[in-house]
């Protein structure tokens, strides 16, 4: 009697079944968390974002963005929402999303089985030209053991992708406008200190005529020449500025090509009559800041983790091996088939690693989280008072040098005018009145462009995206720096 064994895999699919989960669609639709971070950002900051796929996407927003820019005087509102549509960082941040989408559905989806087949004994005429053939399937028992558990994961991280795209969003649209505030008020700043130098000029004249005449010494000639040239210099550095600035903005809104010929105005708008005050802002604050949540997230997260960690801490590895075993007999000619079904387990045994370092490491992950959500709420609430104080300071600061520095500089200079006509005052005390309240305008304007600066801020810290990010850090100026007018 010869005799020769068949190992034939037959898998249990039916076992398996029962432990898939259906993915959710919300990480199989397209564009997936996309909608709720645009319903979010608008109802922050009221305005739109895009996420664009394809290159017909892309082109729509080309073109909307060329006819809102090209040869155009752009607000702030429409500077933040060129940058929220054409910016390719953002859009950078928006497909990040996607990719946190596609891990979740990559780990809700069941982990293949392992098909093994082998044949043994080529050759033996007798059986058919073979003696065996083996096959078996290994799956992994903990991945469908685990997997609800990742997946409750991989969404803690994907609801954490879409509120770090949102924070992305409302950053990009506070740098915009910030950077549209600090343009706008070189420009301003420029046309000032233009007038200072125009007066300067005046100067320098009237003192190089006096001089050849003998009526003013080379002390009082190089006074007026040297203050001319210095306000040279302070202009030269003024319009340098204000090209910077305007080219910050620029970039912000991911322009180039034809799309940089636009312009913005030559002065900032006036301030408002009055403020009114903020009821609570600190619970607002933190009802709405996203970096709060996102940091909530991130304590949830490790929640999960350290769940995930428990569960696998002895058993990291565990593979059932299902099949059938078929032997045949060879005997006088016959061949007689035998099946008998066959398992296998296969695990670790945690004899050296029993999981202690791991659970001890997602402890302290945890601890680390709890620890960075306290901290930020805290600072959300320090922010929010320290934005609402600047906010209201920068105001009355602002309001100040409008209804009393400026129109007080502004009778000295009428007055000095009358005197001049009188035949009291010289020319160049009027000249000097003149700079003067030229100086004390510019004054001004550095104080309107500090309040619009904390007005940003103050939304900023209210609902993220980086509250007290440029401060005073713009073109302020004091009868020089700033930048060019309106360009």
């Amino acid at each position: 009697m010869k005799r020769s064994k068949l190992s034939l895999a037959a898998g249990f699919p039916l076992l398996l079944g029962a432990c898939a989960t259906a993915v959710p669609g919300a990480f199989t639709e397209p564009k997936a968390g996309f909608a709720n971070v645009a319903n979010q950002t608008s109802a922050a900051i009221g305005k739109r974002t895009a996420f664009a796929e394809t290159q017909a996407e892309n082109e729509s927003l080309r073109k909307q963005v060329h006819s809102m820019v090209h040869r155009k005087t752009i607000s702030a509102d429409t500077a933040v929402q060129v940058a929220l549509f054409n910016n390719r960082g953002l859009q950078a941040s928006y497909a990040n999303i996607g990719l946190s989408a596609a891990a979740a559905w990559q780990e809700a989806t069941p982990e293949n089985p392992i098909v093994s087949i082998g044949v043994l004994g080529i050759g033996a005429a007798e059986l058919g030209a073979y003696r065996a053939i083996e096959s078996m399937i290994a799956t992994n028992i903990l991945d469908a053991k685990t997997r609800k558990q990742r997946v409750a994961l991989a969404d803690v991280n994907f609801r954490a992708a879409q509120l770090d795209a949102v924070n992305d969003t409302l950053t990009l649209a506070n740098q915009t406008r910030q950077a549209w505030i600090n343009a706008v008020a070189a420009f301003e700043a420029v046309s000032y200190l233009n007038r200072a130098k125009a007066t300067s000029d005046a100067g320098s004249e009237l003192a190089r005529k006096l001089g050849e005449t003998g009526a003013l010494n080379k002390a009082g000639q190089a006074r007026e020449q040297a203050f001319n040239a210095e306000l040279a210099g302070q202009v030269a550095q003024a319009r340098l500025t204000a090209t910077r600035a305007k080219e910050n903005l620029t970039r912000l809104m991911g322009l180039w090509g034809t799309q940089v010929d636009y312009y913005v105005p030559d002065a900032l708008p006036a301030l408002p009559h009055s403020l009114g005050r903020m009821a609570a802002l600190e619970a607002k604050a933190l009802q709405n800041r996203v970096d709060l949540r996102v940091a909530k997230l991130g304590l949830e997260a490790q929640a999960a983790a350290f769940g995930l960690t428990e569960q696998t801490r002895l058993v990291t590895d565990l593979e059932l091996i299902a099949g059938l075993e078929a032997e045949r007999e060879s005997e006088n000619g016959d061949i007689k088939t035998e099946t008998t079904p066959q398992f296998e387990l296969e695990f670790a045994i945690p004899i050296y690693n029993t999981g202690k370092a791991r659970m001890r490491k997602a402890e302290l992950a945890y601890l680390q989280a709890a620890n960075v959500l306290a901290e930020k709420a805290v600072n959300v609430r320090s922010e929010a008072r320290g934005a609402e104080s600047a906010y209201h300071a920068s105001y009355k600061i602002a309001r100040h040098y409008r209804d009393v520095l400026v129109p007080l500089r502004q009778t000295i200079e009428e007055e000095a005018l009358l005197s001049y006509n009188g035949m009291i005052t010289s020319t160049f005390e009027l000249l000097t009145d003149t700079r003067q309240k030229l100086g004390a305008s510019l004054e001004a304007a550095n104080a309107k462009r500090e309040f619009f600066i904390a007005q940003a801020d103050l939304t900023a810290a209210i609902y993220g995206g980086g509250a007290g990010s440029e401060g005073g850090n713009g073109a302020g100026a004091s009868l020089a720096a700033g930048g060019g007018a309106g360009h």
